[in-house]
């Protein structure tokens, strides 16, 4: 394989947008919803290597349109390089529909027409670029249209001329040939001649060929799986990897045997099957995440087993595929659970190692409501108001966040719709209240079917719920909240989305030095595992400190503490902060009345207008971002 280069593989094939019907089992002429993930053989091989460490880059056109922008932003934030990635506008992205319904073999519908994948030509293709890997992998569909069938040969050329490896997939879908009714979407093999023919075109040039039974057999011309792999061998020298699903893998790196058996064969992980859809690219990921780092054929069948079983275990394709850490886990377990997704700590694994969290957070909290509701009824205002002044403070967060990436804000949707839609899609990072304001026992917003009011928020919302809750809360009093907050957490792991857990001490009541660290503890042996923790100030480094070795005990992967505000002048908060800033997990702060809290009232008396208010709440939220920044700053004593 080639030296060293600037990336390790390129992909050039299908590239699309899956959608996966959320209804287990029903036909897809009776599926309600779906979910949407980047998919595509291609794509989801350049995704899913990616995840596993390897410098991969896409090269395929999208349209230039939502779809488009989706799947380039999804494989941009899980490390695959897009460069090559080409809008068209000329094009739309293709889509995929598929039942979760193993009875009739996953049924899917493949919306292609004049799809912008299968738009590729020789021009997008860069000698220059396919030169930068050490391997490129070609995929059988491209083969089917004059266009990207050009441009896949162009990238051999290339490949050739400088020496970088070719892999190819041979990814056989009758449907894209014609061979089959569009309705047989999930039809995995059909005869052609054509098809066959345009294969044997590309296997001479290869260095390692992948595909299940069926796909060796159309690659080989026969119906008999040895007489198809002697086929390929008397063309090609590559290294030749049959998939056998659950049986695992078998690789013929020399000659064809006498019978399959006696190739070099790694078995499969038994596990339950939940979606066979996409196994095969976790498969082709794991392998290449050891065959592009020189491990022996052994190790890669092993890595791309249990990548294909982990990925069998979940929805969808591209987001079920695992990280190097669940990887890792997966494959020094002594005993493998036969169900994964009742691993409860592969599930946070793939959650954590997943998610795409800024280093640091500087959160403009403005989701109060009872508060600011006491202030309207003290000064005799409408509450109607308030929904103006969120707007507004929604401005100023709009105003300091377009110079600060670690600007955040938090608001509800009481009060805080409108300025909720103005800043949703905008790029910021957005928590949203899930808690009613002020409720002990916490109460859910839509009671006990939160995970239904879940589904109508926008996936970039983070969910936020503030919890009341001490050590010594009655008996009864801490099964409820204990149970809300499960509830809670599962509706986020089942929605993906993710959670940010505040807990205060309820009216009249403090934390003694323990308290917070064994309430984390106690949610962490409850099995909730909150992606962000929101904690009252506290101006002794002894708390934050007894609160990270616990957070890190139980959940290495957190993505960090903020520190509350409860409304202290910028002189107490800097004090805090700087106790904070003595624990690396505090990473930011979330802070709301300190900052707005007195403009508010005045906008709300009529004693200032609109911009001396958006003004003022502006410079207020700088001078605390300011105080956390000195805080954090290296040397500073704490």
């Amino acid at each position: 394989m080639s030296g060293d280069r600037r990336l390790d593989l390129i992909c050039i094939g299908r590239t699309c947008v899956d959608l996966y019907a959320e209804q287990e089992g029903a036909r897809l002429e009776d599926v309600q919803s779906f979910r949407k993930y980047v998919g595509g053989s291609a794509a989801n091989i350049a995704f899913g290597t990616a995840r596993l460490g390897v410098r991969s880059a896409m090269l395929t056109r999208v349209g230039e349109e939502p779809l488009g922008r989706y799947v380039k932003g999804a494989l941009e934030e899980n490390g695959v390089d897009v460069s090559r990635v080409r809008l068209d506008p000329g094009h739309l992205t293709p889509y995929v529909l598929l039942a979760v319904r193993e009875t009739e073999g996953f049924p899917r519908l493949f919306a292609y027409g004049e799809a912008a994948d299968m738009a590729l030509s020789e021009e997008d293709v860069e000698p220059e670029f396919i030169a930068s890997a050490k391997a490129l992998l070609v995929t059988g569909t491209p083969l089917s249209r004059p266009r990207p069938r050009e441009a896949t040969f162009e990238a051999i050329r290339a490949a050739r001329e400088a020496g970088t490896s070719i892999v190819f997939d041979l990814d056989y879908r009758p449907v894209f040939w014609g061979v089959v009714p569009r309705e047989k979407g999930g039809e995995m093999f059909a005869e052609s001649e054509q098809v066959t023919g345009e294969y044997r075109a590309v296997l001479p040039e290869c260095d390692l060929i992948v595909g299940t039974e069926e796909e060796i057999r159309i690659a080989g011309g026969s119906t008999d799986t040895l007489e198809a792999l002697k086929s390929i061998r008397e063309i090609s020298g590559a290294a030749i990897v049959l998939k056998v699903g659950a049986m695992g893998a078998v690789v013929f790196p020399e000659e064809i045997p006498g019978n399959i058996e006696e190739g070099l064969r790694v078995p499969g992980f038994p596990v339950e099957v939940f979606n066979s859809v996409g196994a095969g690219d976790a498969f082709m990921s794991g392998f290449l995440s050891g065959w592009l780092r020189g491990e022996p054929l052994k190790e890669c069948l092993r890595l791309g087993n249990a990548c294909g079983a982990i990925v069998v275990s979940r929805h969808g394709c591209s987001p079920a595929m695992p990280t190097r850490e669940e990887l890792e886990y997966f494959l020094a377990l002594e005993k493998k659970p036969r169900n994964l997704r009742e691993d409860r700590w592969l599930e946070h694994l793939h959650r954590a190692t997943t998610r795409r969290t800024p280093e640091e957070l500087h959160v403009l909290a403005i989701d109060h409501r009872w508060q600011l509701e006491e202030i309207a009824d003290e000064l005799g205002v409408e509450r109607g108001r308030l929904q103006k002044l969120k707007v507004l403070l929604g401005w100023a967060f709009r105003r300091v966040a377009q110079g600060d990436p670690a600007a955040g804000v938090l608001l509800d949707d009481v009060y805080g719709g409108e300025a909720l839609e103005g800043l949703t899609g905008g790029g910021f990072w957005i928590a949203r209240a899930a808690e009613v304001a002020g409720s002990r026992p916490v109460e859910l917003v839509g009671g006990t079917n939160f995970a239904a009011v879940l589904r109508t928020w926008p996936q970039e919302h983070v969910v936020k719920c503030n919890l009341y809750m001490h050590p010594d809360d009655e008996q009864k009093m801490k099964e409820i909240q204990e149970g809300r907050i499960l509830q809670l957490y599962e509706a986020c792991v089942a929605n993906e989305r993710l959670l940010l857990l505040e807990v205060q001490a309820p009216r009249g009541t403090g934390y003694g030095e323990g308290d917070l660290a064994a309430l984390l503890e106690r949610f962490y042996t409850l099995g909730v595992y909150p992606d962000w923790w929101k904690l009252p100030p506290a101006s002794d480094p002894g708390v934050w400190k007894s609160i990270g070795e616990a957070v890190r005990e139980h959940d290495p992967h957190c993505a960090g503490i903020l520190v509350l505000g409860q409304g202290l002048p910028e002189a107490e908060l800097a004090e805090s902060f700087a106790a904070a800033a003595s624990e690396p997990l505090c990473r930011g702060f979330a802070i709301g009345r300190s900052i707005y809290g007195g403009s508010a009232r005045r906008w709300l008396a009529g004693e200032i207008g609109d911009e001396e208010l958006v003004s003022e709440v502006a410079a207020g939220y700088e001078r605390v971002i300011s105080l956390w920044k000195e805080a954090r700053r290296p040397g500073v004593k704490r």
